[in-house]
C-alpha cells in the first residue's frame, strides 16, 4: 500500500484527497518506484480544475525522484536499487511509491539529491526543450522570459547565462525581480509598475527580442507579441493566468511576419531517447553548477492542498517539493 493523492472530481484544492492505494508489480516496459520526494507544477492546477481533462477518478502529480524497487520485461536502462527521476505521462506523482512506464525514468546521478530532482525535472527539461529544441538560441541573442522568479523562471535565467543569452524577465514584485537578476537575468521588469512592452523596446534599442517564452498565458500574451522584433517566435508553454484567447493569423503578419507555437514538454519527451538525453543535458548543467536548483517551500504529502494554494496564490518563488 502506498499513500497516494487523488482527485475524484475537478475543482479547487479541497478535491485532493489522500488515500492508500495498492501499488502492484510491474508489468512488460515498467518499473516500480518507490518516491523520496515528488514536484508541484502548474500543469497539476490545471489537471486538478480541468483545464486539461484526466479521466476521474485519477492521482495527480508529473514528477517524482526515488528508487527502483522492480523492473518488468523489456526494461533495460534501469535496474533494481538504480536512483532514477522523471517528469512523465500519466500522472501520479504525488505517492510513495507508484508502477508506471519506464521509458521517461531518467537514471539519476549520485551528485544530485531526491530533492534537487524531484524539485527541477520537469522545470529543468522545460528549459532545456524551450533553448535548445522548439528554437534553438544561439549566444547573443535576447529573450523575454515571464514569471523570471518561478521555478522555471529562475532555471531558465541561469540556463541563459551558462549559454550567454541575454534574458530579459518579468516578475510582480521587486523582489521577485532581484531573485531573476541574482540568478542570471540581464534585468528584470515589475510588469506591476511599468509597461514591459515600453522597457522591453527601450532596452533592445526599439528593435525587439528574438524570442519570447511564456509560461503565464492570458495576461501577457498579446502584450508579448509587441516585444518581438520582425521575424520572432513566440513560445507559449503555459496558462498560469488563464488560456489563450483564439489568435487570427493575419495579427501575426501585421506584427512582422512573427511565428508562433504552443508547446508541451511531454510531446518532447514522448521519444525515450530524446528524453534520457534531455535529462542528461540537465544532469549535466547541475553537476557543473552552472544551474542550481532553487527549492523555495516544502511540504508534507498530506499538505498537498495547502500547497496547491501556495502556488495558485503566486506567493512561491523557485520550486516547491512535496516531502515523503
Amino acid at each position: 500500500m502506498a499513500r497516494t493523492v487523488v482527485i475524484e472530481k475537478t475543482g479547487g484544492p479541497e478535491v485532493l484527497q489522500v488515500v492508500e492505494r495498492e501499488v502492484g508489480a510491474p508489468g512488460p516496459g515498467e518499473v516500480r518506484i518507490r518516491h523520496a520526494a515528488c514536484g508541484l507544477n502548474f500543469i497539476d492546477v490545471y489537471q486538478r480544475t480541468g483545464l486539461y481533462p484526466l479521466t476521474l477518478p485519477h492521482a495527480l502529480g508529473m514528477e517524482a525522484a526515488g528508487v527502483i524497487e522492480a523492473v518488468g520485461d523489456g526494461v533495460t536502462h534501469l535496474r533494481p536499487g538504480d536512483r532514477a527521476a522523471y517528469a512523465a505521462i500519466p500522472p501520479g506523482a504525488y505517492a510513495e511509491a507508484r508502477v508506471m512506464p519506464a521509458a521517461q525514468v531518467c537514471p539519476l546521478p549520485e551528485g544530485i539529491s531526491f530533492e534537487d530532482a524531484a524539485s527541477i525535472m520537469l522545470q529543468g527539461m522545460t528549459v532545456e526543450y524551450l533553448f535548445h529544441r522548439v528554437w534553438p538560441l544561439e549566444k547573443g541573442q535576447t529573450v523575454l522570459f515571464h514569471a523570471a522568479a518561478g521555478g522555471v523562471g529562475l532555471l531558465a535565467c541561469q540556463w541563459a547565462r551558462s549559454e550567454g543569452i541575454r534574458l530579459i524577465g518579468t516578475a510582480g514584485t521587486d523582489e521577485k525581480c532581484a531573485l531573476a537578476v541574482e540568478n542570471g537575468a540581464d534585468i528584470c521588469l515589475n510588469y506591476r509598475s511599468g509597461d514591459f512592452v515600453e522597457e522591453v523596446k527601450a532596452l533592445t534599442g526599439g528593435a525587439g527580442v528574438d524570442v519570447v517564452m511564456d509560461g503565464v498565458g492570458q495576461d501577457t500574451f498579446e502584450r508579448s507579441l509587441d516585444c518581438l522584433k520582425p521575424l520572432g517566435m513566440m513560445i507559449s508553454f503555459g496558462n498560469a493566468s488563464g488560456p489563450v484567447p483564439p489568435v487570427s493569423l493575419l495579427t501575426l503578419a501585421a506584427k512582422g511576419s512573427l511565428k508562433l507555437t504552443r508547446t508541451t514538454l511531454f510531446t518532447f519527451l514522448a521519444d525515450h531517447a530524446r528524453c534520457q538525453a534531455m535529462a542528461r543535458h540537465l544532469f549535466d548543467k547541475v553537476e557543473s553548477g552552472v544551474v542550481r536548483p532553487n527549492i523555495g517551500r516544502r511540504y508534507p504529502l498530506e499538505q498537498i492542498a495547502e500547497a496547491h494554494r501556495a502556488l495558485e496564490a503566486r506567493a512561491t518563488t523557485g520550486s516547491t517539493v512535496i516531502t515523503l
